[in-house]
């Protein structure tokens, strides 16, 4: 056994932002590892599978769980023109994302204009898919703008409509992180190269699956597919200064824009992130969970009717065919992004640029109410 002192554990969340015990206890569980330097928890920490969430992690060695199985995802932004933008047309037009783009049967769809060379890793499953849990994809508008200069570099003003996509790489990471497990467990990569290299790729193929399903709603909804403006991955390895930082649920805040994540009843905020060393170099990635989804689930059946979690306070709309997740994602489960963002910047971390206001939140494709979806899908 080599003998080490545990990393240093820092928290970047003020008194106020509610953080579960076991949140912290995952965090000095991971600074006991072998190697580790420094973990830095963000304000939107919260339990994970045996590591937390939202949280940076600095280390010598090369631990693939401490990124999990979601290699590559992230979130992207995209700038989107519609002449009109009325949310219950819109919902009924949303594609079925949970439908994936198939490179032969599907070998016309325009949407495979946005790939520019092969697929990462040759993997044709799942393409375009958005995938489960907190996963989704937003039609919104720029609400209140914050740091007009900024917002003019992006090409962003108060009233124009963004898309927000936020999802991985699907089954490529879980194929990643399962064929390490499988042998090795919880420890550390044998070989950080060969793991690298299979990882990048993940992370290749979540950025090409973002702009995939964009794509795909900009052709739906008779909008022209754009380039992100900000695309930020919150789970990854990056090699910084000859160590290892892992981010689970933590984006990279060295100088990148990053939209963090609000819940589909609440703003999201597009920030400009400026953190260093003790932060490990990252900025929070969303609002983060307050509430486990078995709990969210026993809670919101007790006090939401599902018509009610379709429409949120904002009078946006929620896409949604699958009742439970429809309980698990409610919004009472997430903490407040406010409070998150005011950590942040608290702690420096980030400034923000403007919010996002949701008009039509996609999580899964809702069949019941769109019978003429169906009959299309028929054509082959």
């Amino acid at each position: 056994m080599s003998h080490h002192h545990p990393a240093t554990v820092s928290v970047f969340a003020s008194p106020a932002s509610w953080i579960e015990s076991d949140a912290l206890t995952q965090c000095h569980q991971v600074a006991a590892l072998d190697g580790m330097r420094h973990v830095a928890a963000m304000p939107d920490l919260h339990p994970g599978k045996g590591a937390p969430i939202g949280a940076a992690m600095t280390s010598s060695v090369l631990y693939p769980f401490l990124v999990g199985s979601d290699i590559g995802c992230g979130i992207a932004v995209f700038p989107f023109r519609l002449k009109r933008a009325v949310p219950e047309k819109l919902a009924a037009r949303f594609p079925d994302l949970d439908r994936p783009l198939d490179p032969v049967r599907d070998a016309d769809d325009p949407a495979w204009d946005v790939l520019d060379g092969e697929i990462p890793a040759g993997h044709h499953e799942g393409l375009g898919t958005v995938g489960r849990g907190n996963h989704f994809v937003e039609l919104a508008r720029i609400g209140t703008v914050f740091e007009f200069d900024h917002a003019d570099r992006l090409g962003l003003a108060a009233g124009d409509l963004v898309l927000i996509v936020h999802s991985g790489s699907r089954g490529l990471g879980e194929r990643i992180l399962r064929a390490h497990t499988e042998v090795h467990g919880a420890g550390p990569a044998p070989d950080p190269d060969a793991y690298l290299a299979v990882h990048d790729e993940a992370v290749r193929w979540g950025s090409l699956n973002r702009r995939l399903l964009a794509a795909r709603v900009a052709h739906a909804l008779g909008a022209r597919p754009a380039e992100p403006v900000v695309d930020q991955c919150h789970n990854l390895v990056e090699v910084r200064d000859g160590l290892y930082l892992h981010r689970k649920g933590a984006a990279p805040g060295d100088g990148r824009d990053v939209l963090i994540a609000g819940t589909r009843g609440t703003h999201s905020y597009l920030v400009a992130a400026h953190s260093g060393p003790d932060a490990g170099h990252s900025v929070a990635h969303g609002a983060g969970r307050k509430m486990s989804r078995a709990d969210a689930l026993r809670r919101g059946r007790a006090k939401h009717t599902v018509e009610e979690l379709r429409r949120t306070p904002l009078g946006s709309l929620v896409v949604c065919g699958d009742r439970q997740l429809l309980f698990e994602e409610a919004p009472t489960a997430y903490k407040r992004i406010e409070q998150v963002i005011s950590d942040l910047v608290e702690h420096d971390l980030a400034t923000p640029i403007a919010t996002t206001v949701p008009l039509v939140t996609y999580k899964t494709a809702d069949l019941g109410s769109a019978p003429e979806r169906r009959r299309k899908r028929g054509r082959s």
